[in-house]
Parts: structure tokens; sequence; C-alpha cells
């Protein structure tokens, strides 16, 4: 059983913002399978399962803050006894330009406290990653402030189309692995 996981922030004031993205991309993998996420009794967190090329799949979201996501994700994966191989995290990058994906297990936190949240609570970086550019801030505008931002006019032109490419990743990944769905993806584009 795989777990996916959308970083993000709670509340109406984060909903819109680059920050939130993997959340965005889980909930649209929620309403494509039927369902939607509901409270999770043991963590904090909501969360659904779902049928993915016969498999059932974890979706979830944590309820508090992208920095301290490690707490939450490692409870969830407790509870349904699912190894950190078996982690899909999506997250917003900086490092990539806006609209691109990329699959990929392990490596870095690249600055990102929720990954490194998350690591150090797993004790391991060696889960799955769709890192979604969101590219840099531009001018001197502090990063910090530039992911709590919400996506500019040009930007939510694509953001649909890219947040649909993004959930057609993850379940590449849930159906064929993660080779396939990396070549699929990486090729694609």
């Amino acid at each position: 059983m795989f777990a996916v996981i959308g970083l993000g922030n709670p509340g109406p004031r984060y909903e819109a913002t680059r920050h939130n993205i993997g959340q965005h991309v889980v909930h649209l993998l929620a309403r494509r399978a039927g369902t939607s996420l509901s409270a999770h009794k043991q963590s904090n967190t909501h969360a659904a399962t779902i049928l993915a090329g016969g498999d059932r799949a974890l979706l979830g979201i944590s309820n508090g803050f992208m920095n301290v996501s490690g707490g939450p994700v490692s409870s969830l994966m407790n509870y349904f006894k699912i190894e950190p191989e078996n982690l899909i995290v999506i997250h917003d990058e900086l490092d990539l330009p806006y609209g691109t994906l990329k699959l990929k297990r392990g490596g870095g936190s690249g600055g990102h406290n929720g990954l490194k949240d998350i690591t150090k609570a797993l004790g391991t970086p060696d889960y799955l990653r769709l890192r979604f550019g969101i590219g840099r801030p531009p001018g001197r505008q502090n990063p910090a402030d530039f992911v709590m931002s919400d996506f500019s006019n040009a930007e939510q032109k694509t953001l649909d189309n890219l947040i649909d490419e993004a959930a057609d990743a993850v379940e590449d990944v849930l159906i064929h692995g993660l080779e396939k769905a990396t070549l699929r993806l990486h090729t694609q584009r």
C-alpha cells in the first residue's frame, strides 16, 4: 500500500498559495476516485483510501502547518503500516521553473522545511517525491513570502492543467511503478 501525502498549510488563508499545491493534487486524486478526505482519528490528518491499479492507496494531508508535517505523516503511516519507500510526497519546489514536474526517490530537502520534518520523523529521506516547480521569487522577494503568496494571474491560466498532470504522474507511479512513471512524465514534457 502506498501513502500519497500532499503538503500544505491549513485554513482558507493558505488555500490558494504556492505552498499548498501538494494538497490540491491530493484533493484531485480523491475526486477522481469518487471520494473525499475525512478526519483521521489517530493522526492530525485528513485521509481517504482509494483503489489504484487494483491495490489500495492512502491519500492524506496534514491538518497542521507545513514545517511540522513529519509527526502527522509518520503517525498516519504507522497506523496503516506503510513503509517509507511506499510514501509519495507532493510538494512545491522553488528550484524548478514554474510548471515543471519531476519525480524522484530520496535526496535532500533543498531547504524545504516540510521535507526536513518528514525525513526527521521517518528517520530516512528514502521516499518518493513529486516536485511541483513554482520557480524562484522575483527580484529580491523573500522565498518564504513567495511560497506563501497566491499564484499569479498568468500562472493560474495553466494551473489546473498542471495539477491534472501531477495527479496523472502519481497515478502512474501507483499503477506502473516509479521507473515507468518517471520515463513517461519526463519524456512527455
